[in-house]
């Protein structure tokens, strides 16, 4: 019983690590997309939407990096949706009118209470918008003054249906927020590397654009509209079924948005159990194995050291003895190696090389929170921007 059980953690962790160096791999293929310039005659229409609700503290900054873009000012409309904010955010937003900032307020399209105000907001911008580029991103986000512009390029050269783009967090010295910009990077490098390749579908809605013919072709959020999470990875995946060629990620530093981390542990906790709580939701069933992989490999790193406590026995391990706790520690620095390896040209492309040192040290706190995070945005609830999300 027991060299089955060691057996079997062998057969889970070694898939793991191919699995890591498959997205590493795939991650250095993608070619960096560069606007060339003195080519570039756009002509697409875009329609910036943004959900809001309680941003006072970072929406100026936000629409001021949009409104400040490079892209041809006649070429794109913001349309912001304020969610019920309870503080000075529409106003804010208001005082934008000038600079085609145009405000929304769900209230005046919702009556019911509903388990996802974001899609419902997105929806509603999206119903009223004009251009046939939709782009989303966050109100708590921050832009590169040629995002637009190159996002549209890339849009014109190869003409995808869907585009995912990349987002960094942008922490401080904190440990929460350093811990935030190392897994948000881990999770981002999977994204480019899993679009790239078509292994599954992944993205975040910090930084989407998809065409508005493609939303209304799948009929919008209809069918996932009940799923509190889920507006960019679970849209992607019935754009994908229409359109499978047509998904892809865009790899360039001047389509980098930035986005504020959360500034405590329940906040982060919060986050990550509202992401991991659509992870049976997802149609692409290509990503329900790697979830259950990766969930099953830091349950066992998790697991090993205690039973080390109680199973001080050697094993034989091909004819070399060892313990239940030396062998945890001989995986966990093996997953650190090979994890630094596929992270290294990541945080390269995102400039943070630098933090990479700290990544060994987080482990321990990154296998806890993925555990934790997974069973309870299974069976838990969570609050999310003052509202209890089931």
């Amino acid at each position: 019983m027991q060299q089955a059980l060691l057996i079997f953690l062998l057969i889970i962790f070694s898939l793991y690590i191919l699995l890591i160096l498959y997205y590493w791999r795939s991650w250095v293929s993608i070619p960096e997309f560069e606007v060339k310039s003195q080519k570039l005659k756009v002509k697409t229409y875009i329609s910036v939407i943004i959900p809001a609700r309680n941003e006072e503290e970072n929406i100026a900054a936000c629409l001021d990096s949009i409104c400040n873009q490079s892209y041809l000012k006649d070429l794109f409309e913001v349309l912001v949706v304020d969610d019920h904010s309870t503080d000075n955010t529409a106003a804010i937003i208001k005082s934008y009118e000038s600079k085609n900032v145009k405000l929304i307020s769900l209230k005046d399209f919702v009556s019911d209470e509903l388990n996802s105000y974001k899609k419902k907001a997105i929806e509603v911008a999206v119903s009223q918008s004009t251009g046939d580029l939709i782009i989303t991103t966050d109100a708590d986000c921050f832009t590169n003054e040629h995002w637009l512009q190159t996002i549209a390029a890339f849009y014109e050269q190869y003409q995808p249906q869907f585009i995912a783009a990349p987002v960094f967090i942008n922490g401080s010295s904190k440990f929460i927020e350093i811990f935030q910009s190392l897994d948000f990077m881990t999770l981002q490098g999977i994204t480019g590397a899993s679009v790239h390749k078509n292994i599954h579908s992944m993205c975040n809605g910090a930084n989407l654009a998809y065409t508005k013919k493609a939303f209304e072709e799948v009929n919008g959020f209809a069918g996932i509209d009940n799923i509190a999470s889920g507006d960019d990875m679970l849209l992607m995946h019935k754009i994908y079924k229409l359109h499978p060629e047509k998904v892809m990620f865009l790899k360039s530093k001047e389509a980098i948005v930035q986005t504020e981390p959360v500034h405590s542990v329940k906040e982060f906790l919060n986050q990550r159990i509202r992401w991991a709580s659509k992870a049976d939701k997802y149609d692409d069933k290509r990503i329900f194995g790697v979830l259950l992989l990766v969930y099953l490999v830091n349950v066992l790193m998790l697991m090993l050291p205690f039973a080390g406590l109680f199973h001080p026995e050697k094993l034989s391990i091909i004819n070399y003895p060892l313990s239940i706790t030396e062998l945890w520690l001989l995986l966990l620095l093996v997953k650190t190696v090979v994890e630094l390896i596929f992270l290294y040209p990541v945080a390269k492309f995102f400039g943070k090389q630098q933090i990479l040192w700290l990544f060994p040290l987080m482990q321990p706190f990154h296998i806890l929170y993925t555990v934790l995070a997974g069973w309870l945005g299974k069976f838990g609830s969570y609050k999310w921007k003052d509202r209890k999300v089931k």
